[in-house]
């Protein structure tokens, strides 16, 4: 007999996309395992999906399905053995002075540019999740970043002269956070050349904060979506160790 835990979970289907060209590795065509319907995917499900490798774009539930490729892998960063490098030990002292806000999910213009900004910047030839051309950015984001039917917040850090910097949209689960995704101020991460400036080092600032507050919240570890071993974009996220990997659906 199922127990009431299984029993949302067995009300699900599942489907794979059609193939669509992927973000990551060039020449390669992705498809994702899509579970559905999606307003039955509350916090409480959407607990046990994660465990099996699932992340979150909008409302939707998904995770890599590809028929001859098996590079993305699930990546969690242990939080209680976890110790920051010399260089992340930097990143924090350079980026102290950021203030934090916590904040709901929602649409906000200034956090629109940033992420417009970013993209055009650092991912111009991605291919959005949804697939459809005809969405403009703005309701693009909105779908992408502004919805969800799980205990999801926005993190917005901002500079002594109030302008953001750094945006970070977290899921909240039963053992850790989820990194869905962080956008920043691009330009300050570009080094100058002839310029005595250093380069801003946001995107590692924000995963050390968010391992912090991980750990404050009493949760063991970080989510950090997928690791692709042939990948430049994914390469940081083995900056961030110890690590398990999800495997043949077990985690090592």
């Amino acid at each position: 007999m199922s127990s009431p835990e299984e029993l949302p979970l067995q009300k699900l289907q599942f489907y794979v996309t059609t193939p669509y060209k992927c973000g990551y590795l060039p020449n390669k065509l992705a498809q994702s395992l899509i579970a559905a319907p999606h307003h039955l995917i509350d916090a409480k499900i959407y607990n046990g999906l994660i465990q099996q490798g699932f992340r979150r774009s909008g409302k939707f539930a998904y995770r890599p399905h590809c028929e001859h490729c098996n590079e993305c892998v699930p990546v969690r960063v242990v939080l209680d053995r976890f110790s920051p490098t010399r260089s992340q030990k930097r990143a924090q002292k350079q980026h102290a002075d950021l203030s934090v806000r916590i904040l709901p999910l929602s649409y906000s213009q200034s956090h629109f540019e940033l992420y417009a900004n970013y993209q055009s910047l650092r991912h111009s030839s991605d291919e959005s999740f949804s697939q459809n051309s005809e969405i403009d950015d703005a309701e693009q984001y909105r779908q992408f970043l502004c919805q969800s039917n799980v205990e999801s917040l926005m993190v917005e850090f901002r500079d002594t002269r109030h302008q953001v910097k750094i945006v970070s949209v977290v899921d909240v689960v039963n053992d850790g956070v989820s990194a869905v995704y962080t956008f920043y101020d691009a330009n300050d991460a570009i080094a100058i050349s002839g310029e005595n400036r250093k380069s801003a080092s946001y995107g590692t600032y924000s995963i050390l904060w968010l391992i912090e507050w991980t750990k404050s919240l009493g949760l063991p570890y970080l989510y950090l979506g997928y690791w692709i071993k042939d990948s430049k974009k994914m390469a940081y996220k083995q900056n961030f160790q110890p690590q398990e990997r999800l495997e043949e659906d077990v985690w090592k």
